[in-house]
This record gives structure tokens, C-alpha cells and sequence, in this order.
């Protein structure tokens, strides 16, 4: 499918959910099943985890997170896109599998026109830290450092928000390092805290502890605003490049054919328990923006970054098989 197509297909998702017209069966009937594209310990993973004791006490039935990580969340995404469309499995994945990966992958292991969007639980930025040894503590040391010196860093794999966002770093500020990609964002951080690699954009769920620990230094945030948990950190457009801006969101899906009810139940008890008082702490700890939009407001945020960010991989030339 070529790039074109894949773009109408995205543009597809805000198309309205064909439901069955008559009456739905009780739902859940059983556990709930929850797939996480990624390994543990990235932004996906810790917001899913703090949610999902409220979901399970609202169905009534448990709810099972699985870590399928690989590809760029293109394996686990394909596993829900062929799953049936019953309200017992779900997708929750960072927005880069469909605003990224139709640009990047050229065999895709899904079609992204099999999922529906339900809601994009919450908006985050990636956080730009580098090992104390590197010697910088500004965004404007490391640009005129990478400048002189070959310099690393580190994501959480090719094409996830970390990667893209120092792309877009690199050509806006005209220098480059080196990439060096791993499988999720936890082992990424753990080899620039060891200085195997000099720096990363990372999530900020993931660094915040090591950099209140003294163990990376933060130079700046890649979102249009500043960090809650990271106030004295500037945005990159405030470190001196006003347009730069990387904002990522975290978006719940469902195989399409899901019955527009349950689409529209899951959606109710997703954001009831990201707005629950002891889970919004944590989310704003963690430097996580709550959005809990709607299904319409879900796909035409989604098809607005796939223009951002193809025009990002068009211009870096970004592709894997």
C-alpha cells in the first residue's frame, strides 16, 4: 500500500462505528484483555498499569495487561487488529504506531483501517537527558558539542516518539549523533544512566526519578509546554528553537466491528479512571497531560500527526522493512 492510501486509510478511523442494531449481550462476559505494543516500564505501560485496577472494578471482570513488544508496536497491534470484535481485547498504544509506522514500515503487519479509535487517554513530551560524563547541561552545549564530537543517543526503538523527536531535533538545529535504537524505553535509559550511550529522548515517566537522582542530566522537554514535574526544565522552542514542537499521546483502540455501546462503555470507565483524584496525581507526577477525548476527537487528532510526522520521515528519510 502505498504512502497515499495509507493516509486515506488513517483518515478512515473518523469514519462512525457500524454496530449491529440489535440488542448487545452483557459485557464483559470475561477477562478483559489489554495489549501493550511495548515492553514494561515505558509511558504505555505505567499509565495502563495505574488505570487499570479502576476498569477492573467497574467491569467486574479482570483485566489482563500483555506486553507484546517488536517492530514499533506493529507485532501486538496486529495481533488486536485480527482479534474479534467482541469488547475483550483492546489496544493501547503510544500514537506513533498509526501517525509513524504506516510512513516508516513498507510491509506493515496491519492494516491500520482494522482498528477504531476510543479515546486518547492522555498527551505527553519526551524529556532530552544526557550521562553528567557528556559535560553538558544546556540544549545549546549539546548542540555545539555534537557539532565537534560524534555523540550518541539512545530510543526506545526506531520510529517511537523518542526517536522522531530528536530527528526532528537534528534537522532543526542542524547537527547529528548517532542512533542508537533499543527495545523500549527502560533499557534505553539504563545504557545512557551507564554510559554506553551519551544521550536520549526519552519519556518522562522513565527518566524523571534518574534525573531527580542526580543520575542524568535534563536539558530540555520536547512538548509545547513545560514539564509539571520538571518546571526549571525548558521547552526546546524556549531553549532556543520556537518551532519545535513534539507532543505524543497514548491512545486506546479496538478492532473495528467493536459495537459502538461497548466502544463508547470503555471509553466512560477509561477516562472515569484516569480522572479518579489518586490516578491524576500520579499521571501529573509522571508528566502525563489527561485528554479523555472522544472516538471523533480521538481520530482527527491522529490523522492531524500523521501529516506532522510523514512530513517528518519524508524529509529524514526514514524507512525500515
Amino acid at each position: 500500500m502505498n504512502l497515499h492510501r495509507r493516509l486515506l486509510a488513517l483518515s478512515a478511523l473518523a469514519l462512525p462505528l457500524a454496530g449491529p442494531a440489535t440488542a448487545q449481550p452483557a459485557w464483559p462476559e470475561r477477562p478483559v484483555r489489554v495489549v501493550l505494543p511495548f515492553p514494561p516500564g515505558g509511558p504505555s505501560d505505567i499509565v495502563m498499569r495505574l488505570a487499570a485496577d479502576k476498569l477492573q472494578a467497574a467491569l467486574k471482570q479482570p483485566v489482563v495487561i500483555e506486553n507484546k513488544a517488536g517492530a514499533g508496536g506493529n507485532l501486538g497491534s496486529a495481533e488486536v487488529a485480527r482479534a474479534a470484535p467482541d469488547g475483550h481485547t483492546w489496544l493501547w498504544i503510544t500514537d506513533t504506531v498509526l501517525t509513524v509506522n504506516p510512513h516508516v514500515y513498507k510491509n506493515l503487519a496491519f492494516k491500520p483501517e482494522a482498528l477504531v479509535p476510543v479515546t486518547v487517554g492522555t498527551q505527553f513530551s519526551q524529556t532530552l537527558v544526557c550521562n553528567p560524563s557528556v559535560g553538558v547541561k544546556t540544549l545549546a552545549e549539546l548542540v555545539a558539542k555534537a557539532r565537534a564530537t560524534r555523540l550518541s543517543y539512545a530510543s526506545g526503538g526506531a520510529g517511537v516518539p523518542g526517536h522522531l523527536a530528536m530527528e526532528l531535533l537534528q534537522s532543526t538545529a542542524a547537527f547529528d549523533m548517532t542512533h542508537v535504537p533499543y527495545k523500549g524505553p527502560a533499557p534505553a535509559m539504563q545504557d545512557v544512566i551507564g554510559g554506553q550511550v551519551d544521550c536520549g529522548f526519552l519519556a518522562g515517566p522513565t527518566v524523571l526519578p534518574q534525573v531527580r537522582a542526580g543520575k542524568l542530566i535534563a536539558l530540555a522537554v520536547s512538548g509545547s509546554r513545560r514539564s509539571p514535574a520538571l518546571p526549571e526544565v525548558p521547552t526546546v522552542a524556549e531553549a532556543g528553537y520556537p518551532a519545535y514542537a513534539a507532543d505524543f499521546t497514548l491512545v486506546l483502540m479496538a478492532p473495528r466491528g467493536t459495537p459502538e455501546s461497548i466502544v463508547n462503555r470503555m471509553r466512560q470507565l477509561m477516562a472515569e479512571a484516569l480522572k479518579s483524584p489518586d490516578v491524576a496525581d500520579k499521571l501529573r507526577a509522571g508528566d502525563q497531560n489527561i485528554v479523555a477525548s472522544t472516538p471523533a476527537e480521538a481520530a482527527t487528532m491522529l490523522a492531524a500527526d500523521s501529516r506532522k510526522w510523514g512530513e517528518v520521515v519524508r524529509r529524514i528519510q526514514l524507512g525500515l522493512d
